[in-house]
């Protein structure tokens, strides 16, 4: 096995991708996501998984169970399993985050380019990992 080396830093600050799954191992996933001023991930609920998001450029607000919160580049945020969450590009720039799901959320190497793509073509997680 090889797992996952890169500079995570500048692959979320290059990605232009809605969502773009780098990695899915057997029980976690990262994954790269971009939104574009003024628009959402789209608000919901994984009951049996939690999430770690990593801003990388941009501004933002995330709303966790009805808390909201500002954040912005180098700021971190946990969405614990069952909590209903959303995340919204406040700034006049992309936001650019990485999440890491655990467990796996999507199928081994989505690429959404837009929202409406991902909303389209939502694939869940099929137990195949990307080794």
């Amino acid at each position: 096995m090889h797992g996952f080396v890169d500079d995570i830093e500048k692959l979320t600050a290059e990605n232009t991708d809605f969502r773009r799954v780098l990695y899915t191992g057997k029980n976690l996933q990262l994954v790269l996501m971009s939104v574009q001023p003024g628009d959402d991930l789209g608000e919901e609920v994984h009951e049996d998984r939690d999430q770690f998001f990593r801003v990388e450029q941009g501004k933002g607000e995330v709303w966790i169970d009805g808390n909201r919160s500002q954040v912005e580049a180098d700021d971190a945020f946990i969405v614990p399993a069952g909590a209903r969450h959303n995340v919204k590009c406040s700034g006049n720039e992309p936001l650019r985050l990485y999440t890491i799901y655990g467990p796996p959320e999507h199928r081994d190497g989505t690429i959404h380019t837009t929202k409406a793509d991902g909303e389209a073509h939502e694939e869940h997680f099929d137990g195949k990992t990307t080794e």
